[in-house]
């Protein structure tokens, strides 16, 4: 029994482990699509020049980042967002961008649930050493965190030494997504015409994988670092 039981906590930590990189690059995706900040910086940075492209007010493009993140986090199948161009009303997305936004949604859909059940599988580990009596546990669960703050250290230094080959390499990379993720050819937009590529160009979309890449290292360092302070403590304290 002691056998089985201890094959089981060897199990429940390396699953903790494991879940943390995923748990901590769902939740900067999340992070990422409902990031006012992130949709503003793609429009107002001069590469892109978004409001040039489409013809539209800043007060328009601001209106069409709330409007996505809302319809991003609602119940509905299909986007309908109108916008101000030259005075007058404007649908924003025509149906095949209708319909691609509806599959983009499904994927962050999944990130969503990948998020949760992490997250409570995370939670509910770490619930269970914290309130466990013996001090062993305490010191378990933070070598589990270090652990897997530094795997999640190690596959966002892998990504961002790809990263560094450039824009183009993402773009290869971004194609392949595309062809594995979606089951129609929805996604192949004319930038001439659709303003869903209009308002995220290609190298929107490399400048927000750094962003979710980057949050995620930021949160990996920050639960290493207090997981790594009280494993410090807790030594200095044993000497």
């Amino acid at each position: 029994m002691e056998i089985k039981l201890s094959i089981l906590g060897i199990g429940a930590k390396w699953l903790f482990i494991l879940c943390l990189p995923i748990l901590l690059l769902t939740a900067s995706i999340g992070w990422g699509v409902n990031s006012h900040w992130l949709y503003k910086y793609g429009f107002e940075n001069e590469k892109y020049n978004v409001s040039q492209t489409t013809g539209l007010a800043e007060v328009e493009l601001e209106k069409a980042a709330t409007g996505l993140i809302s319809y991003f986090n609602s119940g509905e199948e299909y986007v309908s967002l109108s916008v101000i161009k030259d005075g007058e009303p404007f649908e924003l997305f025509n149906q095949k961008e209708a319909v691609h936004l509806r599959d983009v949604k499904g994927l962050i859909r999944l990130d969503y649930w990948v998020l949760l059940g992490t997250l409570i599988y995370t939670l509910s580990y770490a619930g269970v050493s914290l309130f466990w009596q013996r001090k062993k546990y305490w010191r378990r669960l933070a070598w589990g965190v270090v652990s897997g703050g530094g795997i999640t250290l190690a596959l966002m230094l892998a990504l961002g030494v790809g990263a560094l080959i450039g824009e183009e390499q993402f773009a290869r990379f971004f194609l392949q997504f595309h062809l594995l993720s979606f089951s129609n050819e929805f996604w192949q937009l004319d930038p001439t015409r659709d303003y869903l590529i209009m308002l995220f160009p290609g190298g929107f979309w490399y400048d927000a994988a750094i962003f979710c890449a980057l949050a995620t290292v930021g949160l990996a360092i920050i639960l290493g670092g207090v997981a790594g302070g009280y494993l410090i403590f807790r030594s200095k304290r044993t000497k």
